[in-house]
């Protein structure tokens, strides 16, 4: 591994990045960005030499890897939008996702994707562009990223953020973060994931130094915090109560830490503050969307543990009651909604109901102060978060309702230490463990998504109109945890 001071070196005597300045590494591997560079132009003229064209979408599933990001800056140089799908997810979750986005080429490291695309296999060596490389400058309202997320009426949909959309965000994550090309960051959320891809491109576009990781655990983040010197790292519910339950924490050099940003659920104040006492290093809570990358931070200097921060730059924010649809008096509750230029363009299939009147409906309930300060009090209405990711409900009801012994379900999210756990109620109209239930969705869906727990009850409260009640089965499981 390169030492942290050789990382700059390569910058001209103008402080410019050149093509020598390392910008990605891995495992023990670093790429400067003249690498990256040749190996994009490789990869983008074998890709138009496959037929990759302006405008068409390509599906990329890969693990968290340099050739993730040589693949993602290739697609974009030909003008074509990348098509983001999880490796962790099934075939069923996959046939989905290209069902509704329908790519025209794929490029990943998934045998669930070669079985249903041809694939461009990114072990495959990288040849040298035949000719030197001339950017494709796309519309800057043309689809650059199509990233899923789940909505609250069951599948995933692709949520599409066009090349001015997707470098707004870009551009506010700079800002909030305070990013220069003296930072050094490690990337352990999934690139396929918004955060995870965000912080790829915000880095490589700054000229931050960066670390991918095949895969996340605890003590492999804390050597590289020490060893590489890292300046700013991301979290999300688990990893900060991982930190906090360390039993060697304080054996690591964090000294280099600007603070470790919390992000995708609301802060857990007592694990906040158990890591800060134990490190002395500081949290930086924000708050985001695959639909709206960077909807709020906390200031670098007088962050709050008790708010998402405030409005990134050029996003505004309003509060409409839940009960009359009006807007509501600063600092009083209801639904929070949002419009930017760094607002999605739309989902894939199309949903009218995520926007009114120009705002985007974020599902969140929460209250934004007269001084701007954002609070976040509860989850949308049927979403579970789980570990940084949205599930929705219906989902995972999809595939319990196949199980012949199941006559009826519903999924919940309850509050647990890492952010939520998914409870399945079932109604049986045969015998069924819930070990069966629970191997199904695995088997199926992908690992998070998996219940924590399932809960038989004789039948599954709803409203005449069929819909759910969700909070009568919170409170039977509630009761049922106690006893």
């Amino acid at each position: 591994m390169t030492a942290p001071s050789d990382a700059v070196a390569g910058r001209g005597s103008d402080g410019r990045l050149s093509a020598r300045a390392v910008a990605v590494a891995f495992e023990e591997r670093e790429y400067t960005v003249g690498e990256l560079e040749q190996l994009a132009s490789g990869l983008a003229d074998e890709l138009a030499r496959g037929g990759v064209r302006p405008g068409d979408r390509v599906a990329l599933m890969s693990a968290n890897r340099p050739e993730f990001v040589v693949a993602l800056l290739a697609i974009w140089r030909l003008g074509a939008a990348v098509v983001l799908l999880s490796p962790a997810w099934k075939r069923a979750e996959v046939e989905h996702a290209l069902a509704i986005t329908n790519p025209a080429h794929a490029v990943g490291d998934s045998p669930v994707l070669g079985d249903l695309l041809p694939m461009r296999h990114l072990d495959d060596p990288i040849p040298e562009p035949s000719v030197p490389a001339a950017d494709y400058t796309p519309a800057p309202d043309s689809d650059a990223l199509l990233v899923f997320s789940s909505g609250t009426t069951g599948l995933p949909k692709a949520v599409r953020h066009t090349h001015a959309s997707f470098d707004a965000a870009v551009r506010n994550w700079i800002r909030v973060l305070e990013l220069t090309r003296d930072d050094r960051l490690q990337i352990l959320t999934p690139p396929a994931h918004i955060l995870g891809l965000l912080n790829i491109v915000t880095a490589l576009r700054v000229g931050a130094w960066m670390r991918l990781h095949r895969r996340f655990t605890i003590d492999t983040m804390l050597r590289c915090i020490e060893s590489d010197r890292i300046t700013v790292e991301m979290a999300v519910a688990p990893i900060a109560l991982a930190l906090a339950q360390h039993p060697e924490l304080e054996s690591y050099d964090l000294s280099s830490l600007r603070f470790i940003m919390w992000g995708a659920t609301p802060v857990t104040v007592s694990v906040a503050e158990t890591v800060t006492a134990r490190t002395g290093v500081a949290w930086l809570p924000a708050f985001g969307a695959s639909e709206l990358p960077v909807i709020a931070c906390n200031p670098i200097r007088g962050a709050r543990l008790d708010s998402v921060g405030k409005p990134a730059p050029g996003v505004e924010l309003r509060v409409l009651s839940l009960e009359t649809g009006n807007p509501v008096a600063a600092g009083e509750i209801g639904e929070i909604q949002a419009r930017s230029d760094s607002l999605m363009a739309g989902y894939l299939p199309g949903e009218e109901t995520a926007f009114v009147d120009g705002w985007y409906r974020t599902g969140d309930v929460g209250s934004v102060d007269a001084d701007g300060w954002v609070r976040l009090t509860d989850r949308s209405k049927e979403m579970i978060k789980v570990r940084g990711f949205q599930v929705a409900p219906a989902e995972i009801e999809a595939v319990l309702h196949g199980h012949p012994a199941v006559a009826d379900c519903a999924v919940f999210g309850v509050d647990a230490q890492d952010g939520e756990a998914i409870v399945a109620a079932v109604s049986r109209s045969a015998p069924v463990t819930a070990e069966e239930l629970v191997a199904l969705v695995s088997e199926r869906l992908a690992h998070y998504k998996r219940p924590r727990a399932v809960m038989f009850v004789s039948e599954i409260p709803r409203l005449p109109s069929g819909k759910v009640l969700r909070r009568i089965l919170k409170e039977q499981y509630g009761r049922s945890s106690d006893e």
